[in-house]
């Protein structure tokens, strides 16, 4: 495992570090025996860094990282988010009555004293322009509940306006190769200012793994169903917010990246750390084979300039215009 640091932290995570959405819920049938024996092969395989949030499962996925990784505090990271427990459009939400009441019930469950990476999950800009959070944030990681604060953010703009704030450390984004807008402005200027970079959702739920062919179904509360056109929360967490079967088309397309690489999938990830703005890539599983299909992209070789030219294009002329929703 190689490792980076986040932002300017003191933290060194682990550049293939996982999110926790699928073991909690929302992405069809879960198995918390598997859900453990993953996590503890990722943990032996030197991942020291998972993303979580109070929603997931209800709280449920911060019971199993608990868990996991009991007698490990000091060595295993763990990010967790809040504020979509509540009504995230209600500035109370972000009062410091609610802002600890989110924290301590995460503590609670993650059976930790302090939350090594508290991020605001997606909220609305309005809350990010009146910035009352981040003061909030302040006094919970002077009194050192919090370790570092940062934002898992929907858009460019967002993320422009969070860098604005000298306590933000981290920005969670979703770049993968059917997203990338933000190495365009985002990237370069966190990069700059020493914050750090989560990628999450960078397999688009699935579509760049290869694996789905246009009439592909989904669980009833798998949110690739639910929420394909956005019906319940952003569509761009859904498919990067490309319509399914033209996703499946675009997938189709550049299934040339896996040639030398192992899979669609580890050449996926790979590409996404070949970026120096991102600290870690955050894919999601729900079993073992996909924990180490994901940690192969350590691995495998390298992209060329040329590949990432004509990757560049790609996104550029087939895939950007299909993208739907705030970005």
């Amino acid at each position: 495992m190689k490792y980076r640091q986040l932002g300017q932290t003191d933290l060194k995570v682990s550049e293939v570090s996982f999110g926790t959405w699928a073991i909690g819920g929302a992405w069809g049938k879960t198995n918390d025996a598997k859900a453990l024996e993953s996590l503890q092969y990722a943990i032996d395989a030197g991942v020291n860094f998972f993303d979580t949030a109070d929603v997931y499962g209800e709280g449920h996925s911060e019971e199993l990282l608990a868990k996991a990784t009991k007698g490990k505090e000091d060595k295993i990271h763990i990010a967790t988010k809040f504020c979509r427990a509540g009504d995230i459009h209600d500035p109370a939400t972000y009062s410091e009555e609610s802002v600890r009441s989110y924290c301590e019930a995460s503590l609670k469950r993650l059976e930790r004293d302090q939350i090594d990476l508290f991020q605001i999950h997606c909220p609305p800009i309005g809350i990010l322009k009146d910035g009352d959070v981040f003061r909030v944030l302040d006094k919970l990681k002077e009194e050192g509940k919090i370790r570092y604060y940062g934002v898992s953010v929907e858009t460019i703009e967002e993320g422009l306006l969070c860098l604005e704030y000298p306590g933000v450390s981290t920005l969670q984004v979703i770049f993968n190769l059917f997203r990338q807008k933000p190495l365009e402005e985002l990237f370069p200027k966190a990069y700059e200012k020493g914050v750090g970079i989560l990628t999450r959702v960078p397999l688009a739920s699935g579509l760049l793994t290869g694996k789905f062919k246009k009439n592909s179904s989904f669980e009833q509360d798998d949110h690739r169903n639910f929420n394909r056109n956005g019906e319940a929360f952003n569509v761009g967490e859904t498919f990067a917010g490309i319509e399914f079967e033209k996703g499946v088309e675009l997938s189709n397309e550049i299934d040339w990246i896996a040639r030398d690489r192992e899979s669609m999938t580890t050449a996926a990830l790979k590409w996404i750390l070949e970026h120096k703005e991102v600290s870690c890539v955050i894919p999601g599983f729900k079993n073992i084979d996909q924990v180490k299909q994901n940690l192969k992209a350590v691995e495998v070789p390298d992209f060329t300039k040329e590949e990432m030219e004509k990757l560049k294009a790609f996104y550029q002329q087939e895939v950007h215009g299909s993208i739907r929703g705030a970005y």
